[in-house]
């Protein structure tokens, strides 16, 4: 191969690389909204480098967590189980000692909800595992939830609150929680959060 076609041949690459990279660039400013994009188990650095939130470098040989340097929202990656959070606040990712993403623990919100917004977003993530197959789990004690007065009296009483758990295939398990939350900013308001974890399987069905 002549020098001069070597030439063209690595510029062709570059400028497919440089459009690939732009292409991300775009799809990421589209999306408006930063967010984490995550495969349970895929290694660390894939999801910070396909993320656009950013988030800190695993530590080797440990086993740890990072938060996202700003509110962002959850993409969780999978063909069939695949569903995306609203923006988050706390939001926190667990690696294990290979550097590779184990699970995850956030509050879908960026502040306390009222009860009417907090039922919307618990019944969407709800309504996207439906979709994608997953199933609840435990029924009996922690039915999923429902927008019915007696599931709206059960969350508005601050010593009970709600749990619902779900199953993926024999691959993912995620726990719903919401609590009536005191909110200072607001103290005469119905507050709630709500706390989302996911990862491999820790309970049985």
């Amino acid at each position: 191969m002549s020098l001069l076609r070597r030439m063209d041949w690595r510029r062709r690459i570059l400028s497919l690389a440089v459009a690939a990279l732009l292409i991300v660039a775009a799809v990421r400013a589209l999306s408006g909204e930063p967010e984490i994009a995550l495969v349970i188990g895929e290694p660390w650095e894939i999801m910070r480098q396909r993320s656009s939130a950013v988030i800190d470098p695993a530590i080797a040989g440990h086993f740890w967590g990072r938060l996202p340097k700003s509110d962002a929202r959850l993409r969780f990656l999978d063909s069939q189980f695949g569903f995306v959070t609203p923006l988050a606040r706390f939001f926190t990712v667990s690696f294990d000692r290979d550097g590779l993403v184990r699970s995850l623990r956030m509050s879908p919100q960026i502040e306390p909800l009222l009860l009417d917004d907090t039922l919307k977003v618990v019944l969407d993530l709800q309504a996207q595992w439906r979709h994608g197959g997953w199933i609840p789990i435990r029924v009996n004690d922690d039915p999923p939830f429902a927008d019915t007065p007696e599931w709206r009296a059960r969350l508005r009483d601050v010593n009970k609150g709600g749990t619902s758990t779900w199953q993926a295939g024999n691959q993912y398990q995620a726990m719903l929680v919401v609590n009536r939350f005191r909110d200072d900013k607001r103290p005469t308001e119905e507050r709630y959060l709500i706390k989302l974890q996911v990862a491999r399987p820790w309970v049985n069905p």
